[in-house]
């Protein structure tokens, strides 16, 4: 059914519909290639085959509601699926309890940092789900890196290429950081000039 919705949909809603599956999946805890696709819709973006705020919305949305998702599994479901897994359920009484305690007092910075880091993005959500940390609290931290993920890497992507948005791939958080301020900063820079410009004419 899906795979028939998909080719009957025009191709750029095709592109925005894949876009929010690979990064609600990634960040749910399946191992997709979201960050990619989103490098990959900006830079078509960039090509005008695809319009950025868009994107960046579709692409912030898909990765709050697949975190909820992944977190909701661990929540209700995780520690039940490492008990019935024989080498797990060895440790599970042993390291949950330590991890419940430590996403009590750290899950906000976890599950924010953890946007930017390729492993943390698929396991962050569900693990503070296993660690039972507040939900509130990890819908806010979860939906402040979202939104910082996904229009820091759009912006790089648009704007500088693929090359600058898989560096935070490569050289986490920092990287990432440093490169989103960059990012808006060319944003902005580029509004000035085109104002700046029409005034001129």
């Amino acid at each position: 059914m899906s795979t028939i919705l998909l080719i009957t949909l025009p191709a750029t809603r095709v592109a925005y519909v894949l876009l929010a599956l690979l990064i609600g999946g990634e960040s749910a805890g399946i191992p997709l290639p979201g960050e990619t696709a989103l490098i990959t819709a900006s830079i078509l973006a960039s090509q005008g085959k695809l319009w950025l705020p868009l994107v960046i919305a579709v692409a912030a949305t898909a990765a709050i509601v697949g975190d909820n998702i992944g977190y909701a599994a661990g929540r209700f479901g995780g520690r039940a699926l490492l008990e019935r897994w024989p080498p797990a359920a060895r440790y599970a009484d042993r390291v949950l309890p330590p991890a419940q305690v430590f996403f009590q007092r750290h899950g906000g910075k976890a599950v924010f940092l953890g946007r930017f880091v390729a492993l943390m993005r698929i396991t962050a959500a569900w693990l503070a789900g296993v660690g039972h940390m507040k939900w509130w609290r990890f819908f806010a931290f979860n939906a402040a890196g979202g939104i910082l993920w996904a229009t820091g890497i759009g912006l790089l992507a648009y704007f500088v290429g693929k090359a600058a948005a898989d560096a935070v791939s490569h050289y986490g958080l920092v990287a990432g950081v440093v490169l989103a301020v960059l990012g808006v900063v060319a944003f902005a820079a580029h509004r000035w000039w085109r104002h700046r410009t029409a005034e001129e004419v």
